[in-house]
């Protein structure tokens, strides 16, 4: 099944937004997809124009970053990037405005095993927008739920612990191993619907993966929002066309006893060749500025 192209027929309601609009300092956007609407841009003051798709859907990444280049303080209850934001409510609230214009949410295992607790939608993490959030996804011709892809080698998924499998409205898939897939075999039921996709012996597939979402679950936009080596994963398989980083001023350090995680993890690039991206546009909002680059292996829009 090929994506559709979205429809943009339904009402848009405007969002109340994080307390006041972020400041845009430049962007260098182009392109002719489909915009944020007006009323969006009246709290976000860039168009965000979405690529078409052709033949794999668009990706774009959500990570918090410290000042010295740290997403996660990596302590007991302080494992997620809002700790790094300082639980700022326009990070929260862009992340909500990310969320909602994707048709699948893709993170690690690890990221499911640190936030138990959390379901992937706009109205999650954002529920004072929640009626704005689901109006724009309708009016672009989007699911209701985005669909939950985690990534996991081992099949380490602990379904009765995690609340989005309990959730009867979410189709969640995983995509695993070869060994994953034999330990998820055996899993409980749950009242989520729940694909296991086998796509590797040793590691998984992520090219194999998005090629599956747009071809058999009409995907033609996913979020990846971790962790570093999940994304790192996506950038050396040339899958990641728009990086969207929350700068945070906060100094987070590592040591040997207490190391922190870095944006990527995992793979190492060569200094011949490696990834390179474009800076597109830069707001602020308070301490914090908000970056969105392309990568030049991206497709161009």
């Amino acid at each position: 099944m090929i994506p559709s192209e979205p429809q943009s027929h339904a009402p848009v309601i405007a969002p109340t937004g994080p307390g006041s609009p972020f400041e845009l300092l430049f962007d260098d956007s182009d392109g002719t997809g489909p915009a944020l609407p007006e009323s969006f841009r009246a709290v976000y003051p860039a168009p965000w124009r979405m690529p078409t798709p052709e033949s794999r859907p668009y990706v774009y990444v959500n990570f918090v970053l410290s000042r010295d280049g740290r997403v996660s303080f990596n302590e007991p209850g302080h494992m997620s990037g809002v700790d790094v934001a300082g639980f700022d409510q326009h990070d929260q609230w862009l992340m909500g405005l990310l969320r909602s214009r994707a048709d699948a949410i893709l993170m690690g295992d690890k990221t499911l095993e640190i936030e138990p607790d959390h379901v992937w939608t706009a109205e999650f993490i954002r529920p004072e927008d929640a009626t704005a959030f689901t109006s724009l996804r309708a009016s672009e011709g989007r699911s209701p739920m985005p669909l939950q892809v985690f990534l996991s080698l081992e099949g380490d998924v602990d379904v009765e612990a995690a609340r989005v499998f309990a959730v009867e409205s979410a189709h969640v898939v995983i995509a695993t191993t070869t060994l994953g897939a034999a330990r998820l075999s055996s899993r409980p039921e749950v009242a989520a619907r729940l694909d296991v996709l086998e796509l590797g012996r040793d590691s998984v597939d992520v090219q194999a993966l998005l090629s599956t979402l747009w071809d058999d679950f009409g995907v033609a936009t996913v979020l990846c929002e971790g962790g570093p080596r999940a994304y790192g994963s996506m950038l050396a398989a040339g899958c990641v066309d728009d990086e969207f980083l929350t700068l945070s001023p906060v100094v987070v350090g590592s040591s040997a006893d207490s190391p922190r995680p870095g944006l990527v993890e995992g793979v190492g690039f060569r200094a011949a060749s490696p990834p390179r991206s474009r800076p597109l546009s830069l707001l602020r909002a308070g301490d914090l500025l908000f970056l969105r680059s392309r990568y030049s292996f991206a497709r161009s829009a």
